[in-house]
Parts: C-alpha cells; sequence; structure tokens
C-alpha cells in the first residue's frame, strides 16, 4: 500500500453527515495539530489549521468540507423499521438494497439495510419510476419499536452509507464512501504537511467545513473567521470517462479546475495562475464546468469585501451513492499544484489577481 492509503482510508470510512460531522473534525483536528501552528474552530463544527508563513502576508485559504451525503432518523415505526429523511442530494434510482450504519447519540453504530421490494411483486407502475426517496425505509433486523429503541436508537441520529475503502485492479483507483469530500480534508492536510518543509510568504488556513452539503454553511462561518484575501476550495468534480459520458474529465489526467459552477463564476485571474503553475510544474490540469452542483467556493468569494476563489475538483465516479471512485494520481497532481499554489501566492501575487 502507498504511504497515503492509510490517510485516506481513515478519512473515508469516518461517518459524517452534515451536523452530525464531529468523528471526521476530531481526527482532521489531531493531524493539523501536529502540523500547523494554531488550531480553532467556529462555533457549528468546522476547524481551521493556521500555518503562519509571513505574518503580514495575505490570507490564502484552503477548504475541504467534513460531511458526507447521507440521512436522518426521522421516525421508528411499529414493527422497528426506520423513516428517513435524506441529507444531500440523492437520486431514488441508488440507495435501495444498500447497506448503512446509524449512528446514536452515545456513538453506538447499528447497522441496516435500505428496504427494497423484489421485482416480483413491483406493480407496471412501480417498475417505470425511480422510488422516492421520501418512502425508503432502513431495516436493522428487529421485531418491533421495542426492539429498535433499546438499541438507543433516537429521531435525529445520523444514517451513513456503510462500505469499506479498497484499491482495485488498478491499484491507483481507490474506490470508499465519501470522497465528496473526504478527499479535499486529505489534501487540506497534506499541503500543511509540505508547507512545513517550503517558505511561504502568506498565512495558510486548511479548513475543514460542516454542512456543505445542504448549504456550504461552514464555509460561510469559517470564512468569516479567516477573511481570506484567496479561497480555494477542493471537492470532487464529475469523471465522464465512462459508457454514456462525453470524457471531459477524465481520470488520471488530474484535478479539474472549475470556470463555472451554479455557485460561483471561477475567476479569471486566479484561474490562469493556476494554469500557468501547472506548465511551469509540469502538473497535468483540466479545465470544466458544472451546471448544477456547487463547492464552498461560493461562500469563500463572499466573505467580507470578497476573495479570489476558485473551484479545484478531483474527478469522481457515481458520487452522491453509496461508493464513488477516484484516482490516486489526480489525488497526488492536485497535492502538488494547491501546494505550488499556496507558495506563490506572496502580497503582490495576490494584489496582482485581485485588482
Amino acid at each position: 500500500m502507498a504511504n497515503n492509503n492509510e490517510l485516506l482510508k481513515v478519512l473515508s470510512e469516518l461517518n459524517g453527515v452534515p451536523g452530525n460531522e464531529a468523528q471526521v473534525k476530531e481526527f482532521m483536528a489531531k493531524e493539523l495539530e501536529k502540523i500547523t501552528d494554531e488550531v480553532i474552530y467556529d462555533s457549528i463544527g468546522s476547524v481551521i489549521g493556521k500555518k503562519i508563513g509571513n505574518p503580514e502576508g495575505p490570507r490564502i485559504m484552503v477548504a475541504g468540507h467534513l460531511d458526507e451525503v447521507g440521512f436522518m432518523v426521522t421516525k421508528i415505526d411499529k414493527n422497528g423499521y426506520i423513516k428517513v429523511h435524506p441529507l444531500g442530494g440523492w437520486w431514488g434510482q441508488v440507495v435501495l438494497a444498500q447497506q448503512v450504519t446509524i449512528t446514536s447519540s452515545t456513538g453506538k453504530e447499528i447497522h441496516g439495510v435500505i428496504g427494497s421490494k423484489p421485482p416480483h411483486i413491483l406493480s407496471p407502475e412501480e417498475r417505470k419510476k425511480p422510488t422516492e426517496l421520501k418512502n425508503i425505509f432502513v431495516d436493522i433486523g428487529v421485531a418491533d419499536k421495542e426492539e429498535a429503541e433499546a438499541l438507543g436508537i433516537e429521531i435525529g441520529d445520523m444514517i451513513t452509507p456503510y462500505i469499506e475503502f479498497r484499491e482495485m485492479a488498478n491499484p491507483d483507483y481507490l474506490l470508499g464512501k465519501a470522497w465528496d469530500n473526504r478527499i479535499g480534508c486529505a489534501i487540506a492536510i497534506e499541503v500543511a504537511k509540505n508547507l512545513k518543509k517550503e517558505k511561504h510568504e502568506n498565512n495558510y488556513f486548511a479548513v475543514g467545513t460542516v454542512q456543505e452539503e445542504v448549504g456550504c454553511r461552514g464555509a460561510a462561518t469559517t470564512s468569516n473567521i479567516i477573511n481570506p484575501d484567496i479561497g480555494i476550495a477542493v471537492d470532487v468534480t464529475i469523471a465522464t470517462d465512462i459508457p454514456g459520458g462525453d470524457d471531459t474529465c477524465k481520470f488520471g489526467q488530474g484535478p479539474q479546475i472549475l470556470v463555472y459552477d451554479s455557485g460561483l463564476v471561477g475567476h479569471r485571474k486566479l484561474r490562469k495562475h493556476i494554469l500557468e503553475l501547472g506548465k511551469k510544474h509540469d502538473i497535468p490540469l483540466q479545465v470544466g464546468f458544472l451546471a448544477r452542483g456547487g463547492t464552498d467556493a461560493s461562500r469563500m468569494s463572499l466573505a467580507h469585501d470578497g476573495a479570489p476563489s476558485v473551484s479545484i475538483g478531483i474527478p469522481s465516479r457515481y458520487i452522491h451513492s453509496h461508493t464513488s471512485m477516484i484516482h490516486r494520481k489526480d489525488y497526488e497532481y492536485c497535492v502538488q499544484i494547491v501546494t505550488e499554489l499556496v507558495k506563490s501566492l506572496d502580497r503582490e501575487t495576490v494584489d496582482k489577481i485581485t485588482y
């Protein structure tokens, strides 16, 4: 296994839905305490590691979000089935018969499976349309409501996909849950590690934000604390090198710099600067846009007086489902380009980009 596998495995397998990111926050905080000068928090669960290069230099914010798409317990019926509400964007077609973990308020984990009807008993009308999310339920293998409650399950408990991290047939292909966006958290940590050995004329903020999947809420609070001069959201983007895709975003060809998403029109000068750095350091990069979907960069760009911001995405297959896949080279290229970007951002360069 490569050296970075352990970090990626741990981050992928931790559980944390919007509003319930404590497991991931605590892990990221411990990592940042080893490599940054100060670790601080907002008041809703986000974590910020500050690495001081030049105290008078610009403030550079690099954020991944701690949360993943999942569900919340809303009801336990008389037969012990768990009714749920989605947290983040789910499509009914991908949820049926998937295994999940319910985490109680005491930290107890209860295994379950999302129920589904076999095709033998589906009506013709049911066969024609995806399952509506309001109708799904989790079966934890109990006889009644009393058994479920005895396990400590309560309304509001989080439900997360259950899957183990693994290397695929080609070990550069990595399968896991929550790449959206534990991969961004990993990159923010890795860049902080790199900066321990490098001179940088700025103040670097490695951030894990909460509640991105329900409105980029942690990005708003942390941006108000940091007041960044430059905002960089590291997230996933949609790999399209699959059957039926258009091959505009491919595995192993580097991270994608977004010119547009539903929350941000990317800053032209900052994008140009990143692409020039890619050429200078021979780091492959892709350029693209998303008609739907946004990142934490939207909130960074609007903090206080505003900040030039960019979304950098790791190509990922099958996001917003129980499992997704990334390519190790794209991860490594992203760590390289974000490290070089932060190192390049002294006051003079930031002023040229901003003005």
